[in-house]
């Protein structure tokens, strides 16, 4: 069988995002020649905040356009000390995710082998779990404004939008994902006691939704009795829906749970295919460790093995997700986040060599 050919957007913005992000490019291409299964023509964009403070945007007008043409998109992290937060965010990583329509983001967590928990007790079978989180209106849609500028009356309005069509869709995804998995389980998370209009709504659809599943058993949580749950008994959770904001703050909150910010992965899917999707670490440009060489990579390693995933290449992304357990579990070759005393660098090349060895 010939080997399947992709063009894959690289991104690696800002921080430690420039960093791993050409290491794991390396490792795609090592994974590569050690399976035949695929083959890909990497090209690299130089956006991000230093191109924000060269051109005045985060990346160019026709940028869209630019990424449309690709397979996928890597991408590495945003934020820096120099531009405002909501510049970087939303003149890069929100404007490819809303205007590629990437509604869904999948965040797995995973207890690595050879990786300890905050929650001592708890093992890799009582954490392993996927939050979904709708990735394009809700809370982060942008609708508002500022009224009265300086005076003490100054006023901000910030409003969440929810539409029939994007929690709907969401839930299909959702349930579609806790049905392919052997629990069967989905948890609707919101605060609809306390939003009575949007989060009703979220509740509504998803009700709906559920009666074309009655395989897949379904549970509403409450926000606030989620974070508990998650801290008390993550042994009882399996796929996780969630808004963009609350999904946002669960999942860095899951990946703690699972050792580190830097272990985490996560997709920005566009389901249908109509656009190209795009693949990121959760950790962000981690300014404090810029330069130092102790980045943990394995959370890009493991968004390039849902990259692969979703291009189809199934055999590629066991393969990867192999090589990081086989690498996570050496404790001295991991980077100081998750204890060890390993550099970026000593993590990658114990990944190639696995990825020959498995």
């Amino acid at each position: 069988m010939s080997a399947r050919n992709f063009r894959i957007a690289v991104i690696p913005g800002d921080g430690i995002g420039v960093e791993i992000t050409p290491l794991a490019v390396d490792v795609l291409q090592t994974l590569a020649r050690a399976t035949g299964e695929f083959a890909a023509e990497y090209t690299e964009f130089p956006w991000g905040s230093d191109y924000y403070l060269r051109h005045g945007e985060m990346m160019p007008a026709d940028g869209l356009e630019t990424l449309r043409a690709f397979d996928a998109i890597l991408f590495g992290a945003v934020g820096s000390t120099q531009a405002p937060d909501h510049i970087t965010l939303r003149g890069l990583r929100l404007k490819i995710c809303q205007g590629f329509d990437q509604y869904a983001n999948l965040r797995p967590t995973r207890l690595l082998p050879g990786i300890t928990s905050p929650l001592r007790d708890r093992s890799s079978a009582d954490i392993d779990f996927i939050v979904l989180r709708e990735n394009t209106e809700g809370e982060y849609v942008g609708a508002g404004g500022r009224a009265h500028p300086g005076l003490p009356q100054e006023t901000a309005v910030e409003t969440a939008v929810f539409s029939r069509h994007g929690i709907e869709r969401i839930a299909r995804v959702a349930f579609d994902l806790a049905r392919s998995r052997p629990r069967k389980h989905l948890i609707s998370v919101t605060k609809s006691n306390a939003q009575q209009h949007t989060l009703r709504l979220w509740d509504e659809i998803v009700d709906e939704v559920a009666a074309s599943y009655p395989d897949v058993r379904t549970e509403r949580v409450l926000v606030d009795a989620m974070a508990a749950r998650m801290i008390l008994q993550p042994g009882s959770l399996d796929v996780i829906v969630a808004s963009n904001l609350f999904a946002d703050i669960l999942t860095d909150l899951a990946a703690a749970i699972g050792g580190s910010l830097g272990l985490a992965a996560s997709a920005n899917l566009n389901p249908e295919r109509a656009y190209p999707s795009m693949f990121e670490p959760v950790h962000g440009s981690a300014f404090d460790i810029i330069g130092k060489g102790i980045a943990n990579p394995i959370g890009m390693l493991w968004s390039a093995a849902l990259m692969l995933e979703h291009l189809g290449v199934s055999v590629s992304a066991s393969r990867l997700l192999a090589a990081i357990e086989r690498t996570t579990e050496n404790s001295q070759i991991m980077t100081p986040d998750v204890g060890g005393t390993g550099t970026t660098r000593q993590v990658i090349d114990h990944v190639c060599d696995m990825l020959h060895a498995i």
